[in-house]
């Protein structure tokens, strides 16, 4: 314990450009480590990047190469989020390549090189304590530094794609209730898809966006609409009432010329009651017994037109579903003989990857399309959020009023724009 207590207390007080040689001196000093190294994964979740290695620091053009996300033991520690130890081939040591993740939110792994003998269960449950104090001091660093965004990207972004970037809460979250994992293709040049989240100790929100036209002018859409959206809901503002506001604000400042899709839904985390206003182009697919498109009741995309009023409707999850979530970059995209993804193809990967945790399958839907499309030139970003529901105890979403679950119709219910 005085171990862990002297790591993290060196994590909490170092300058956040050098978390990670402190991370090094640390784990040296305290449990006899002869290698550190940590890797963020990069935008396009295909790589993992170092930030920086034990030792000094590597010279220009010395830095580590990075390694794959899948086929390597950081890969398999990164994929599988548990720790993969690899013995060395002389001196008695192991390595333990070990997940950093935060509330569900994948960052990378940090790889440890220790004595083979001490490297027991205690002392890998202490690694994995320090990895989650390691990505918290991550996540706080990045307002202060560039250095692990930068990590991240194999690849120029886009300026439109930076700004996406930043705008984004994450990229998965992981409750009780509820996985939660979202993805974005291309990665270094996405402009108007965009999705957030919010929980409270009651409810997620979710908002998956697609903003119209492309480059800088679909990303300024998508960030007046996304924060629109949330400066409603931290109002307080019901469902339609947010729909409102963020329509208001669009229509302001574009009279109409532009517009926003948006699907915005909001879970009940104790019954799995869903409210959901479908107001444009990304659709819902839910996994149960086999895979089913969820119509909702179509509504104007935000900022078509002034005072658009929206209306809300209901549907309950159960715990075991899955919700798969794409924009119309997913199931509009054509293979070579015209069919369109979304009419069979989603259905087949959504079964293949059943097996997937959450934070997995949109890049694997993504991976998926990219191979159906025959590696074609993109003409649109494609987005893909996938939600596991678990429930809490007590409620399995049966007991729902609105009848989906006999007839596959939605409850429409008034609300007020008012909130």
């Amino acid at each position: 314990m005085d171990k862990l207590f002297a790591v993290e207390r060196a994590l909490r007080t170092a300058q956040p450009d050098t978390l990670p040689e402190v991370i090094a001196d640390a784990l040296r000093a305290h449990y006899g480590a002869s290698g550190v190294e940590l890797r963020m994964i990069d935008y396009g979740l295909t790589t993992l990047q170092a930030v920086g290695a034990s030792g000094a620091a590597p010279a220009p053009g010395a830095a580590p190469a990075p390694v794959s996300a899948w086929n390597t033991p950081q890969g398999r520690a990164f994929g599988a989020q548990e720790p993969v130890l690899v013995p060395e081939a002389r001196g008695g040591r192991v390595t333990a390549h070990l997940p950093v993740t935060i509330r569900g939110d994948r960052m990378g792994v940090l790889s440890v090189t220790l004595p083979e003998e001490e490297c027991g269960k205690e002392l890998l449950s202490g690694l994995e304590y320090i990895c989650e104090a390691l990505g918290h001091e991550v996540l706080v660093a990045e307002r202060d530094t560039d250095l692990y965004l930068l990590a991240r990207r194999t690849a120029r972004l886009t300026l439109a794609a930076e700004m996406q970037w930043q705008l984004l809460p994450g990229r998965s979250c992981v409750r009780p209730e509820f996985a939660l994992g979202a993805h974005l293709e291309p990665a270094y040049a996405i402009f108007g898809d965009s999705f957030d989240w919010a929980v409270t100790a009651d409810h997620l929100t979710l908002f998956v966006v697609n903003g119209m036209n492309e480059g800088m002018d679909a990303s300024l859409l998508t960030n007046l609409g996304v924060n629109a959206l949330r400066n409603a809901r931290r109002a307080g503002l019901d469902l339609a009432g947010q729909a409102v506001l963020a329509d208001q604000a669009i229509y302001a400042q574009y009279q109409g010329t532009a517009h926003l899709s948006v699907l915005l839904l909001r879970f009940d985390l104790a019954t799995g009651e869903v409210e959901a206003i479908d107001a444009g182009s990304p659709r819902i697919w839910r996994l149960r017994d086999g895979v089913e498109f969820l119509p909702c009741e179509a509504q104007l995309p935000l900022g078509m037109f002034e005072d658009t009023r929206y209306v809300s409707e209901r549907f309950r999850v159960r715990p075991g579903d899955r919700l798969l979530i794409g924009s119309d970059g997913v199931y509009d995209t054509s293979s070579a003989a015209g069919e369109s993804y979304g009419e069979r193809a989603l259905g087949r990967t959504l079964m293949a990857t059943r097996l997937l945790p959450a934070a997995q399958v949109p890049r694997a839907v993504l991976r998926e399309l990219g191979e159906y499309r025959e590696n074609s030139p993109v003409h649109d970003d494609a987005l893909v959020v996938c939600l596991d529901w678990h429930g809490r105890d007590g409620h399995d979403g049966r007991d729902g009023r609105d009848g989906r679950e006999e007839d596959g119709a939605a409850a429409r219910v008034r609300s007020s724009p008012e909130g």
